[in-house]
């Protein structure tokens, strides 16, 4: 099986993708698919169906290319599959909705403490529990006695193999459902009687089973191709920094860019983390990697709040052809203090309750979107901050490629050695490694070089003007 290609089903938020794999971890064809949201009986879901109309015809293409031996899903957080007797019947809700005001009051009621799930109280549907809560409330008999609850990424490997599982990375991810340094269900999820439907644990990388009959024969893909249980998108980049050696078993962090920043620390010893200290009204929280440590987080909608500000054209920040002249925009930048301030993504990141607006907006289009990545990686270095982070930075995802972002965060992080990659390959890179522990890293990092441009007294106003900003409003 080892000699045969690998795919990865990595169904985001925004498109879903398949990437077919060599055993050496070379790509060999990559497909996408934009996710529309389906609204219907008062909700809005992710497009189960279509998905899995997609996934269809494009491995019924990817068994004509190679040789295959393995499927391996990923996705995102903050999504769960109800299925019953072999069929879905609730597709997950769409986490971006909201949860109406008095369901929402209902169930903060009965949440666990912080300090129990490391989950923060977050809005519209990003606590899963808060979904399954107002699931329920609109249909009581949701969950009858043969009723299974699958995380999104293990609702795509039962779909191929028949096989229910689920697995602690997307139990672990802003939940509200479990408990990451007692390693249980939450108290919450016992209570409501969810912790007895969701499918019983499996590993990251066990395999579950063989690929389908039926699929089989809807794909051509060969009967014996093995399905793995699959892992939660952020914490793939996370096992995919692992197997960079600059990373390894270091003190690190792992910033993962796209439309969430999601910055997650690899502890360097089970004994200086403390849950308590992270500040939960500010968007911290504890993730779970594939092993089932805690992995102390912190988050903002960077990739959404850039594409507000850029008016949702995000390419012009990382764009290749437009990095010098964006470095060049710098210095325009700082001498006439064109900030931003947060938040342009209300409700979430380390200040929640910010209200974004500009200052001193530069006319021209290099010096606005400078002053952006300025922006983000001011948002970073703060969220970076909040648990704790030092040592050694990866920055992985799509904004690694922009200079005045990477380059900002170096300069605001003196003490910190800081890297990125080299391709579009992190999360897919960390499922590889689930099927193949030993494969090894596409190409070394490069160390980022900090700005020229000293941006302390540009962060002490920023600090300004935010607190200005707050005291105004309230």
């Amino acid at each position: 099986m080892s000699a045969r290609a690998t795919i990865v089903l990595d169904v985001g938020k925004t498109l879903s993708k398949l990437s077919l794999w060599t055993p050496e971890g070379r790509l060999l064809e990559r497909r996408t698919r934009p996710n529309p949201r389906i609204e219907r009986n008062r909700l809005a879901t992710l497009d189960a169906v279509g998905i899995e109309r997609w996934i269809e015809e494009t491995l019924r293409e990817f068994a004509g290319l190679a040789q295959v031996g393995s499927i391996i899903p990923v996705s995102h957080g903050a999504a769960a599959a109800v299925i019953r007797d072999g069929k879905l019947v609730q597709a997950p809700l769409d986490y971006e909705s909201p949860v109406p005001d008095d369901v929402r009051a209902a169930y903060d009621v009965l949440r666990d403490p912080f300090a129990s799930t490391g989950s923060p109280a977050l809005p519209v549907g990003l606590n899963l529990g808060a979904q399954l809560f107002y699931q329920e409330s609109l249909n009581p008999a949701l969950l009858e006695p043969d009723t299974t609850v699958l995380p999104w990424p293990q609702y795509w490997s039962w779909l191929l193999s028949g096989v229910t599982a689920a697995e602690v990375t997307s139990l672990g991810c802003h939940t509200d459902l479990w408990n990451p340094l007692a390693a249980t269900h939450s108290k919450l999820s016992v209570a409501r009687g969810w912790a007895q439907h969701i499918a019983p644990l499996q590993p990251a990388d066990a395999i579950l089973g063989p690929l389908l009959p039926n699929w089989a024969k809807r794909t051509g893909l060969p009967p014996d191709t093995q399905i793995y249980c699959g892992i939660h998108d952020s914490n793939a980049a996370l096992h995919a920094a692992r197997g960079f050696p600059e990373i390894a078993d270091h003190e690190a962090t792992i910033l993962s860019t796209g439309t969430w920043f999601v910055a997650m620390r690899i502890l360097s010893g089970s004994g200086d983390f403390n849950l308590a200290a992270l500040p939960e009204s500010r968007d911290c929280l504890v993730n779970v990697d594939a092993s089932g440590n805690p992995v102390p987080s912190a988050r903002f909608m960077g990739g959404r709040e850039i594409e507000v500000l850029t008016g949702l054209d995000t390419r012009r920040l990382d764009l290749k052809a437009d990095q010098h002249a964006l470095l060049s925009a710098v210095g325009a930048v700082l001498a006439a203090g064109a900030l931003v301030l947060p938040t342009f993504a209300p409700g979430s990141g380390p200040f929640p309750q910010g209200r974004g607006q500009w200052i001193s907006m530069p006319d021209d289009s290099f010096q606005q979107r400078a002053a952006i990545a300025l922006y983000a990686a001011l948002m970073a270095d703060v969220s970076l901050n909040l648990i704790g982070s030092r040592g050694r930075l990866l920055v992985e995802g799509r904004f690694a490629e922009s200079n005045v972002f990477v380059r900002a965060l170096a300069a605001l992080r003196p003490t910190d050695t800081i890297f990125v990659g080299h391709a579009h390959t992190d999360v897919a890179f960390g499922a590889l490694r689930l099927v193949h522990p030993s494969l090894p890293a596409p190409a070394p990092l490069t160390r980022v070089e900090p700005l020229v441009e000293d941006l302390h007294a540009y962060r002490l106003s920023w600090h300004r003007q935010i607190v200005s900003n707050s005291n105004h409003h309230s």
